[in-house]
């Protein structure tokens, strides 16, 4: 092989090395209108509503989670405040019963002490648990706290006013364990 066309095989490959990368992969990309540009947008545009609709579904997820959480908190505080409930309801026909011996007269110091004792201790630990007693004697009649069996004509006091406490009502937060059994006077 003759001296000149080795150089010039030899000038060639090094166009071919020397050329710019940018230029190639510019070459060899489709320019705008042509087919080959078309389906990659297509593909982008279905890549993003794909991402979209996984973004909604994340979103809709963590706030389902957030409701259960506060549901499930709410149940359980409900399920505690209705235990407790009960359990008070349990022990008030133990406090109706001190009660009515506290009503009672007797010539035994011992036995009314030791009875107003029981009772303040019973009335503490109700008051620890948050259990009040319902306001009732002389206070406007009101269904939602007092529950109202018998009826009296009587023009010195005031319409709708409870004249007489039968049995105490108690609560405990928001909740009524009791009605207050009272007798009201229009």
């Amino acid at each position: 092989m003759s001296e000149k066309k080795k150089d010039k095989e030899k000038a060639s490959r090094q166009e071919t090395v020397q050329e710019d990368p940018a230029q190639v992969q510019d070459a060899a990309a489709p320019q705008e209108g042509q087919p080959g540009k078309e389906p990659e947008d297509a593909a982008l545009q279905a890549a993003k509503a794909a991402l979209a609709e996984k973004e909604d579904q994340y979103l809709r997820l963590a706030a389902e989670y957030d409701n259960y959480r506060k549901r499930t908190a709410k149940e359980k505080e409900s399920a505690w405040t209705q235990a407790k409930a009960d359990t008070v309801a349990a022990f008030l026909p133990v406090y109706d019963n001190l009660e009515r011996a506290l009503k009672q007269d007797t010539s035994d110091e011992a036995y009314a002490k030791g009875v107003e004792m029981t009772m303040k201790g019973l009335q503490d630990v109700l008051a620890k648990l948050g259990v009040e007693v319902i306001p009732a004697l002389g206070e406007t009649f009101d269904p939602n706290c007092h529950n109202a069996v018998m009826h009296v004509e009587d023009e010195a006091v005031g319409e709708n006013t409870v004249v007489e406490v039968f049995q105490q009502g108690f609560t405990c937060g928001d909740k009524v364990i009791r009605f207050a059994m009272v007798k009201v006077a229009n």
